[in-house]
């Protein structure tokens, strides 16, 4: 799903930032699975800003209430949860599969019993740089590319791919979890802009709720993912409108265009390069993307989210941009850490907590 996991480097790739470990695999090695360009790394790659730019809006007024600092916290949900983690790896379970991938942030010892960490069904191997691929390696046996998972209710597919991620970043299940709410308690259909979407997941959760969805991300893997992730939950239906383009230049259209929405998601990635040269660099383009975003807030709005992994920073960096960027219009600024905590074996054990991405939240009250 960001820090996701969360990705330093900034090497030129074909796809966004990637994830990687050495591969240590022993007896024959299974070749690499299909399709290593549909991972959230890689189609971070390719979401890059516009060639096209704007001035920043001078804002006035007060900036917005804020509440630092704010820790989201996840126990797993649906059909995942972390088990253990520890020199630099993390034990999780997704659906019927038990996964080590490496976590550079688990500096502590395992909790569990190295029999237990044997015990799995995939193991992620190859370069530890964000933006590094490497391969799985399956212990017990050979398995599919892809297999089904579950969600806050929807349906979509686990894949493993060559930048060790699977389709879904659970950290954010705290911000889905929020984004449902507001949704059902409307008392109306709202409207949600969902930026950088890679696979659908919080597409799908909204659209189920009962919003009408932009989704928004550059790759055309990751859009034909996240229709894949569509279809197989019957969600054919639902008000979802999948955009193939820019995520900069998207918006900077529905600006001039006078498009609103009531909830915004953004999860930018750090450093991007286009199929046109455009570049991406997050420090550089945030301020921009997220003023333009106020700009398409509807009057009545709800929520404005943003999530920064892999950056080498504080909250507060971020949360003293929101609030400045939410000058005059009320509400309030929350901003902190999504982490995960560890729920052990049979998933209802709290341990220690897993950071994984930084946030911040503008909310109307």
């Amino acid at each position: 799903m960001k820090q996701r996991e969360r990705r330093p480097g900034q090497k030129k790739t074909s796809g966004p930032a990637g994830e990687s470990r050495r591969d240590d695999r022993a007896g024959r090695a299974p070749k690499p699975v299909a399709r290593p360009a549909v991972t959230r790394d890689t189609v971070r790659e390719t979401a890059t800003p516009a060639a096209v730019s704007r001035p920043l809006m001078t804002r006035s007024g007060d900036r917005p209430a804020e509440r630092v600092p704010v820790i989201l916290e996840s126990l797993g949900a649906g059909d995942f949860h972390l088990i253990d983690s520890g020199d630099g790896q993390k034990l999780e379970q997704y659906g019927p599969y038990r996964i080590i991938r490496p976590e550079a942030q688990a500096l502590w010892r395992p909790s569990l019993a190295p029999q237990i960490w044997e015990k799995v069904d995939a193991v992620f191997t190859g370069d530890t740089d964000e933006e590094g691929t490497g391969r799985w390696r399956f212990p017990r046996e050979a398995l599919g590319e892809t297999w089904p998972l579950n969600l806050l209710g929807v349906d979509f597919l686990g894949r493993f791919t060559s930048f060790r991620h699977v389709g879904v970043f659970p950290e954010q299940i705290v911000h889905w979890s929020w984004m449902k709410e507001q949704v059902e308690k409307a008392g109306r259909p709202l409207k949600v802009l969902n930026l950088f979407g890679y696979t659908g997941v919080a597409s799908l959760v909204a659209a189920a709720a009962g919003a009408e969805v932009t989704h928004v991300d550059a790759s055309k893997k990751a859009i034909g993912w996240a229709r894949e992730n569509q279809a197989l939950g019957r969600m054919e239906k639902l008000p979802i409108r999948w955009i193939c383009e820019d995520a900069m230049k998207f918006i900077l259209r529905e600006e001039r265009r006078g498009s609103q929405y009531d909830i915004i998601l953004t999860d930018p990635p750090k450093f991007g390069r286009g199929p046109n040269g455009e570049v991406w660099h997050l420090f550089e383009h945030l301020p921009l993307m997220l003023d333009v975003c106020r700009e398409i807030l509807s009057p009545k709005a709800v929520g404005l989210v943003l999530t920064a992994y892999s950056i080498r920073a504080s909250f507060y960096s971020i949360h003293e941009l929101m609030r400045e960027t939410m000058r005059g219009v009320g509400g309030a600024v929350e901003s902190g850490e999504l982490v995960i905590r560890e729920a052990g074996l049979d998933g209802k054990t709290p341990g220690r907590a897993l950071s994984t991405s930084l946030f911040s939240r503008w909310v109307p009250k």
